[in-house]
């Protein structure tokens, strides 16, 4: 498979680009290469590896989630800017 000239042009044309003849040459060629790279790619004999999700070993850092008791409404209005009927009261944000 190779990328041609109409193919960046009709990319570009989607992409509402404006490609000149020396970029659209440029483009082209790298396309290419970069096929060409993946085409080598799939000569490697990857028979015995094992599929990962990402190429490195993570753990989870968070903590367990555990219920515990909420915090009494008082100190939870302690820091809001102004409270109604058990709300934080925030500026309007739409009109």
């Amino acid at each position: 498979m190779s990328i041609t000239i109409n193919d960046v042009d009709h990319v570009a044309k989607l992409a509402r680009l404006e490609l000149n003849k020396e970029e659209k040459d440029q483009f082209t060629k790298q396309l290419n290469a970069i096929l060409q790279y993946a085409e080598k790619l799939n000569e490697l004999d990857t028979d015995n590896i094992q599929p990962t999700t990402h190429v490195l070993e993570l753990t989870n850092v968070m903590r367990e989630d555990k219920t515990r008791e909420s915090l009494p409404l008082r100190k939870v209005f302690h820091n809001a800017p102004e409270e109604e009927e058990g709300q934080i009261k925030v500026p309007a944000v739409l009109e």
